[in-house]
């Protein structure tokens, strides 16, 4: 939708502003995220930020938690889509998220999706939790979801819900590749739907 070679500012001067300049953004952000992350439970005594126990149980390895990760985030968008059918509240959020993100491609959308779901993983859960507990960790999860409109307040309401879960995933498994993989999926599917909804609304429900 949005083209930056032909998007131009009023002085005739390529505009930053555009799905393009969006995605960037949020790569640099979300790098800096995750290698604070990383440079902090590096620098904090402890266990490795891979594992939130001293001991990690054998049979719940990588597989396992890929696939507890997996199960975990289909069940997520699931649980956002009946949201989303179902209630005012739930449509409106989706509206509004989908213009936020109205003009980024299918590829760029997964890349937004797998940047989000190691870097925020790696410092809510991987970092912030095993300093403050899983529940203030959730609850700043959710701060940071936080805007002051009311189409949003179910999304902020939802990622503490998210925020929990992901955490007791992580301390449940061991292993944060199962938060990772549960953030990435419901990203993964959620991002690029979002993007496509201002798209496939009808010129009628537009206005």
């Amino acid at each position: 939708m949005w083209d930056e070679d032909e998007s131009e500012s009023g002085e005739g001067e390529p505009s930053d502003a555009g799905p393009g300049h969006f995605v960037r953004s949020a790569l640099i952000f979300y790098g800096v995220m995750g290698c604070g992350a990383l440079l902090w439970r590096m620098s904090s005594p402890g266990e490795s930020i891979l594992h939130p126990a001293a001991s990690v149980d054998p049979a719940k390895g990588m597989a396992f938690a890929l696939g507890a990760g997996i199960v975990v985030g289909l069940l997520a968008v699931g649980l956002s889509e009946i949201l989303t059918r179902a209630t005012a509240l739930g449509k409106s959020l989706a509206d509004v998220l989908g213009e936020g993100l109205a003009g980024i491609g299918h590829a760029d959308a997964l890349l937004l999706a797998l940047a989000s779901g190691i870097a925020e993983e790696l410092f809510f859960r991987g970092a912030l939790q095993p300093a403050v507990g899983i529940f203030w960790a959730s609850i700043a999860f959710g701060a940071c979801h936080f805007l002051p409109r009311r189409e949003l307040a179910l999304w902020s309401l939802y990622a503490v819900g998210m925020g929990f879960a992901l955490g007791g995933l992580y301390e449940w498994t061991g292993q944060i590749l199962a938060p990772i993989a549960a953030h990435v999926v419901v990203n993964g599917v959620n991002l690029p739907r979002l993007a496509r909804r201002v798209e496939d609304r009808s010129p009628d429900q537009q206005d």
